[in-house]
């Protein structure tokens, strides 16, 4: 359920006094009231904010060209392509690809001499950033927000777009005690859970680079083993039930290990952003001095797969790279659902 109006409670501080029976009650914070801003309209953000319209809270959805508007306004959502009528939110939710696009809706361009969430938001107003980006620019995002008295949460989620659409999201969540509580609500609607990591911004960052490491590296290993039972001429649907049936009954196997058996490469998550979280993962490896060979491996994948113009397609494609360096011959365009 989706209580937006509740009393919420937060879950830091004790009331003034000494009264040990009350010493863990929680002050009221008071809900976010009124509209969300919400950038970044991908396949991605329009299911995410279409949901929390269903769940009865108007968003103002932020896009750049006007040729967007009738599809969101479709799905119950107020379009504008104004960056100025999201300043007057309590919170606004960024959904978006990388490092420089957060930054630009942050901090505004010099270029055009527009402004930015830091300089145009009112001062208690909750910057919700769900994007996959590097520790260091949340660290960036979580200072500027608050020199300008704001708060900003790091929330990046794991799930596909389907998951968004049917709320099945995974939601990784940091920041200040009461700015989570007040977004609790919102990751009520948008996700089955919400895993709270502490009160610094990039410490939610960090772990979801890393998760998705994890689950580039097991689909790479799928894809290696189904090259291989398949170059000895069996089935490789075998192979998989057994694998998910005993020692790798997870999620990131059960469903990509179907995937690619299927030779299933339709677009989700698609190479360029996962490229583009290898990259981070492995700057953030660096910086830890911790080596991290086997994202190597998958980051040599990525770039073979783009060069052989795969660019548009899922992760899941690294079945498809490793079957071709394997001699082994793959469906045509057809057959790539």
């Amino acid at each position: 359920m989706c209580e937006f109006e509740s009393t919420i409670l937060s879950a830091s501080a004790a009331p003034a006094g000494g009264d040990k029976s009350r010493a863990d009650a929680p002050p009221r914070v008071r809900p976010v009231k009124g509209e969300i801003g919400f950038i970044g309209l991908g396949r991605m953000g329009t299911a995410m904010a279409a949901n929390l319209t269903a769940a009865g809270r108007p968003v103002i959805a932020y896009v750049r060209r006007e040729n967007q508007v009738a599809r969101l306004k479709e799905l119950g959502l107020k379009p504008t392509t104004d960056f100025g009528d999201l300043l007057d939110c309590e919170l606004v939710i960024s959904m978006l690809p990388d490092d420089d696009a957060v930054r630009h809706v942050v901090f505004g361009s010099k270029e055009d001499h527009s402004g930015g969430l830091a300089d145009g938001l009112m001062q208690g107003a909750i910057h919700l950033s769900m994007s996959t980006i590097s520790t260091a620019c949340a660290a960036e995002l979580t200072a500027a927000h608050a020199e300008a008295g704001q708060g900003y949460v790091a929330a990046p989620v794991f799930g596909n777009p389907e998951a968004a659409r049917t709320r099945q999201l995974f939601v990784v969540a940091a920041g200040a005690p009461g700015d989570l509580v007040r977004c609790q609500p919102i990751f009520d609607c948008l996700g089955q859970r919400t895993f709270a990591v502490g009160e610094n911004p990039q410490e939610a960052n960090l772990i979801k680079l890393l998760g998705n490491m994890m689950t580039a590296t097991a689909i790479e290993m799928i894809a290696e083993s189904v090259a291989v039972i398949r170059k000895r001429g069996l089935d490789p649907q075998p192979f998989i039930d057994i694998m998910t049936s005993t020692m790798f009954g997870g999620r990131t196997h059960r469903i990509y290990g179907e995937k690619v058996v299927r030779r299933t490469y339709a677009a989700g998550f698609i190479l360029p952003l996962v490229l583009k979280d290898v990259r981070l993962a492995l700057a953030e490896a660096e910086k830890a001095s911790t080596p991290m060979p086997s994202v190597g491996v998958v980051r040599d994948r990525l770039i073979t797969a783009i060069a052989r113009g795969y660019d548009g397609l899922d992760w899941t494609v690294l079945g498809k790279v490793a079957a071709e360096e394997a001699g082994l011959a793959d469906p045509s365009e057809t057959d790539i659902e």
